[in-house]
Protein backbone atom coordinates (compact mmCIF):
# COMPACT_ATOMS: atom_id res chain seq x y z
CA UNK A 1 0.00 0.00 0.00
CA UNK A 2 2.73 2.60 0.27
CA UNK A 3 4.34 2.05 -3.21
CA UNK A 4 0.81 2.92 -4.23
CA UNK A 5 0.67 6.28 -2.46
CA UNK A 6 4.34 7.15 -2.97
CA UNK A 7 3.22 6.57 -6.64
CA UNK A 8 0.24 8.38 -6.62
CA UNK A 9 2.12 11.47 -5.06
CA UNK A 10 4.37 11.32 -7.66
CA UNK A 11 2.14 11.20 -10.27
CA UNK A 12 0.26 14.44 -8.58
CA UNK A 13 3.60 16.56 -8.59
CA UNK A 14 4.37 15.41 -11.90
CA UNK A 15 0.94 16.94 -13.14
CA UNK A 16 1.81 20.09 -10.61
CA UNK A 17 5.35 20.54 -12.20
CA UNK A 18 4.08 19.84 -16.31
CA UNK A 19 1.44 22.49 -16.42
CA UNK A 20 2.66 24.62 -14.18
CA UNK A 21 4.40 26.94 -17.02
CA UNK A 22 1.16 27.29 -19.21
CA UNK A 23 -1.01 27.84 -15.82
CA UNK A 24 1.87 30.29 -14.81
CA UNK A 25 1.85 32.25 -18.16
CA UNK A 26 -2.48 32.27 -18.65
CA UNK A 27 -2.10 33.92 -15.16
CA UNK A 28 0.25 36.85 -15.93
CA UNK A 29 -1.36 37.38 -19.17
CA UNK A 30 -4.97 37.10 -18.21
CA UNK A 31 -3.95 39.40 -15.23
CA UNK A 32 -2.22 41.95 -18.02
CA UNK A 33 -4.64 41.95 -20.05
CA UNK A 34 -7.56 42.47 -16.87
CA UNK A 35 -5.62 45.56 -15.79
CA UNK A 36 -5.64 46.46 -19.63
CA UNK A 37 -9.29 45.95 -20.10
CA UNK A 38 -10.25 47.72 -16.95
CA UNK A 39 -8.47 50.71 -17.88
CA UNK A 40 -9.46 51.26 -21.34
CA UNK A 41 -13.04 50.15 -20.38
CA UNK A 42 -13.02 47.28 -23.43
CA UNK A 43 -14.67 44.48 -22.36
CA UNK A 44 -14.49 42.59 -25.12
CA UNK A 45 -14.05 38.22 -24.99
CA UNK A 46 -11.75 37.92 -27.93
CA UNK A 47 -9.27 40.54 -26.59
CA UNK A 48 -8.44 38.36 -23.58
CA UNK A 49 -8.77 35.04 -25.43
CA UNK A 50 -6.63 35.75 -28.01
CA UNK A 51 -3.57 36.97 -26.50
CA UNK A 52 -3.64 34.04 -24.14
CA UNK A 53 -4.01 31.78 -26.95
CA UNK A 54 -0.85 32.77 -28.41
CA UNK A 55 0.91 32.73 -25.49
CA UNK A 56 -0.01 29.12 -24.41
CA UNK A 57 0.72 28.21 -27.84
CA UNK A 58 4.27 29.79 -27.27
CA UNK A 59 5.01 28.19 -23.92
CA UNK A 60 3.80 24.85 -25.38
CA UNK A 61 6.46 25.39 -28.24
CA UNK A 62 9.01 26.30 -26.12
CA UNK A 63 8.58 23.98 -23.20
CA UNK A 64 6.51 20.94 -24.97
CA UNK A 65 9.71 18.98 -25.51
CA UNK A 66 10.57 18.95 -22.04
CA UNK A 67 6.83 18.24 -20.88
CA UNK A 68 6.68 15.26 -23.02
CA UNK A 69 10.18 13.94 -21.87
CA UNK A 70 9.24 14.31 -17.74
CA UNK A 71 5.94 12.42 -19.02
CA UNK A 72 7.34 9.65 -21.26
CA UNK A 73 10.29 9.33 -18.29
CA UNK A 74 7.64 8.97 -15.17
CA UNK A 75 5.61 6.48 -17.70
CA UNK A 76 8.55 4.11 -18.05
CA UNK A 77 9.60 4.15 -14.41
CA UNK A 78 5.75 3.39 -13.93
CA UNK A 79 5.41 0.30 -15.81
CA UNK A 80 8.94 -0.88 -14.94
CA UNK A 81 7.30 -1.12 -11.08
CA UNK A 82 4.18 -2.27 -11.79
CA UNK A 83 5.62 -6.33 -10.60
CA UNK A 84 6.78 -4.64 -7.64
CA UNK A 85 3.72 -2.71 -7.18
CA UNK A 86 1.13 -6.22 -7.33
CA UNK A 87 3.69 -8.80 -6.18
Amino acid sequence: MLELSHVTAQTLYLVLIVSSPVLVVSLLVGTIIGIFQAATQVHEHTVSFVPKLFAIALVLLVSGGWMSGQLVTFTAALWQSIPKLVH
